[in-house]
């Protein structure tokens, strides 16, 4: 297919508000398209798949330099044009309608996908020089509209407006499959790019939970009370230990692999967890665990073993310095994909299979109740025991990958943290200058994030801890449109913020701002698509007033 082709459909995408008018436009053409999975992740402004963890891995710098190459203008001219637009890709568009393209090769969706993919198997001497060079040939060779949405596409910024929703609908109607075949589909591939094919071939009913390719995993809505987790789950209910680790899924088949709540793959980051794993675990199953940090009896706060999620050096070193447990709650295959089973009897497979060792690896504590007095009391004692509150759980509900379904709900001793993602940035003065220091905040609704304050405490300078200086690092990378001191990033950093109040407020998007803002970590765990929602917000802000 012609990339052009494409572009056409980008720039109907740009120009389009409506969410049924998208949906109407993409249907069409994924009906038609025949490279299909390539254009789905590209419409997703991607070229790897969500579950691939290869990066184009180039910066709104390296690609200045790059237009700076194709126009031959000095990369300060076409900085000074990029803080005027905002927008790399319309920067080159500007740019390049001055040039000749004569003698230019017409661009197909696979010559794209090829030389961006290209960029993420280059390293070492030379390898900048070998990526501008990648780059530069697409570019040159660009008609009008194509640079705008190659630069667009190396960003990973394509500001079409077609978040996963859109495209999902999409999917639905090209193929005239119902919205919710799609979603368990994706929730189980991770992929809408395999989606799309399956709908295409009419097997989307036939796909399964396979070993070794993770899932979505099932999430819980808050709750306020022990009598409102009974109301929403039934009774009697399960009560687990809530655990203040980071959730894996863990898959044993020929080999173990530890899987983050995110899709990566964390196996050779805990050794120690995978040996424990071989020796204690029966057969081939998928389970769904949280691993926490261990100092003799007591468990140790996530933040203490978060630096061994990214660790890719002295890996030995670090498992003896922070030892982990691995806290198992749930399976999801085991000889069958088990997430159609009840709970109760998912549960009496994982307690044949799981070998306990404390201290190594265990079953989540849980107690079966329809007593509201006996559930309030163990909430209590796991409080008091320094946990982070209790999960709640309808003893015959199937796992629902990927969904907040009220089959779970979690009930915590205080207002729940948010997590929310970074959506822009202020460069500080004085000794804080040179650093970005003040991070607007956004939840999530629909496609869309919406501002809900800004925070600037809770980050160190120099110590341990999350510092301005790591979050300046992973934002410049993300940065988007530069004005003078304020930034906007591309929505990817995920932050859990602590806070007094959510108040009403006119002065963000979202109409609620947070009292007292404070980051507590980043959430290296979480993607863009889990963090909280509009929802979340008005709930805990009823909750807060005395309401449900």
């Amino acid at each position: 297919m012609k990339y052009i082709e494409l572009v056409k459909v980008y720039e109907e995408l740009e120009k389009t508000s409506g969410r049924l008018d998208k949906v109407e436009i993409l249907s069409k053409f994924l009906k038609k398209t025949k490279d299909l999975e390539d254009v789905v992740h590209l419409i997703q402004g991607r070229v790897f798949s969500r579950l691939d963890e290869r990066k184009i891995g180039m910066s709104s710098r390296l690609v200045l330099k790059v237009i700076s190459k194709v126009i031959g203008s000095k990369v300060s001219e076409v900085e000074k044009k990029w803080r005027k637009v905002g927008d790399l890709g319309k920067v080159v568009e500007e740019l390049k309608k001055k040039q000749s393209v004569l003698f230019s090769k017409d661009l197909t969706v696979g010559k794209v996908v090829e030389n961006l993919r290209k960029l993420s198997e280059l390293e070492g001497k030379g390898s900048i020089d070998r990526k501008i060079g990648l780059v530069v040939e697409l570019l040159n060779n660009a008609k009008k509209g194509e640079g705008k949405f190659i630069v667009r596409t190396v960003l990973e910024d394509l500001r079409i407006g077609v978040a996963e929703g859109v495209l999902r609908d999409s999917i639905g109607k090209a193929f005239d499959v119902e919205v919710e075949e799609v979603e368990r589909a994706y929730n189980v591939l991770v992929d809408y790019g395999k989606v799309s094919e399956v709908a295409k071939e009419g097997k989307i009913n036939k796909v399964k939970v396979k070993i070794g390719r993770p899932i979505k995993v099932m999430l819980a809505v808050l709750v306020k009370n022990v009598k409102e987790a009974f109301e929403a789950v039934g009774k009697p209910a399960l009560f687990e230990e809530k655990i203040d680790g980071f959730r894996v899924q863990v898959h044993k088949g020929k080999e173990v692999k530890l899987f983050t709540r995110r899709m990566e793959d964390v196996s050779k980051q805990f050794p120690d967890v995978v040996e424990v794993v071989e020796k204690n675990v029966k057969g081939e199953c998928i389970l769904d665990c949280e691993i926490v940090g261990i100092e003799g009896k007591k468990h140790l706060p996530f933040q203490k073993i978060s630096q061994r999620i990214k660790r890719k050096y002295d890996i030995e070193e670090m498992s003896k310095k922070f030892p982990v447990e691995l806290n198992v709650f749930d399976i999801m295959f085991y000889e069958k994909s088990l997430i159609d089973e009840k709970l109760k009897d998912r549960r009496k497979i994982m307690k044949k299979l799981v070998k306990e060792i404390k201290g190594k690896i265990v079953l989540v504590k849980g107690l079966e109740s329809k007593n509201v007095k006996e559930s309030v009391k163990f909430f209590e004692k796991s409080i008091k025991n320094g946990l982070e509150g209790l999960m709640i759980k309808n003893l015959n509900s199937k796992y629902k990958a990927g969904r907040y379904v009220n089959g779970w709900v979690k009930l915590k001793e205080v207002l729940e943290p948010l997590d929310l993602v970074v959506v822009g940035a202020e460069y500080g003065k004085g000794k804080r200058s040179g650093w970005l220091s003040s991070f607007d905040l956004a939840c999530k609704d629909g496609d869309k994030f919406l501002e809900i304050g800004k925070v600037g405490t809770g980050i160190k300078e120099k110590t341990e801890g999350v510092t301005f200086g790591e979050l300046t690092k992973k934002l410049k990378k993300l940065i988007v449109e530069d004005k003078g001191r304020n930034v906007k990033v591309k929505p990817e950093l995920v932050l859990e913020v602590n806070y007094e109040e959510i108040q009403k407020s006119v002065n963000y998007r979202s109409g609620y701002g947070l009292r007292f803002p404070r980051v507590i970590r980043i959430r290296r765990d979480k993607s863009v698509d889990e963090i909280n929602t509009l929802s979340d917000v008005e709930n805990i802000y009823r909750k807060q007033k005395g309401g449900k």
